[in-house]
């Protein structure tokens, strides 16, 4: 079951990625000296990647738990 658990590092790894760049486009939007309600639309345009990722995370640690349980 080896191969369970570079799957999982694998689509673990790519949500993290994700989340970093959800990170780094809310950042550059704050340093971008926009108003309020311009920000909020930017960091609410930021969500479905930071949740998609988030997701991808959790489904590949959950898939790496499955390839050490069954190892």
């Amino acid at each position: 079951m080896q191969w369970l658990i570079w799957i999982g590092t694998v689509v673990s790894v790519t949500g993290l990625v994700g989340l970093v760049l959800s990170v780094l486009k809310v950042n550059k939007a704050r340093k971008a000296g926009l108003s309020d309600e311009e920000l909020r639309a930017a960091v609410q345009s930021a969500m479905p990647l930071n949740l998609g990722s988030l997701f991808l995370s959790v489904i590949g640690l959950m898939t790496v738990m499955l390839g050490i349980f069954f190892s």
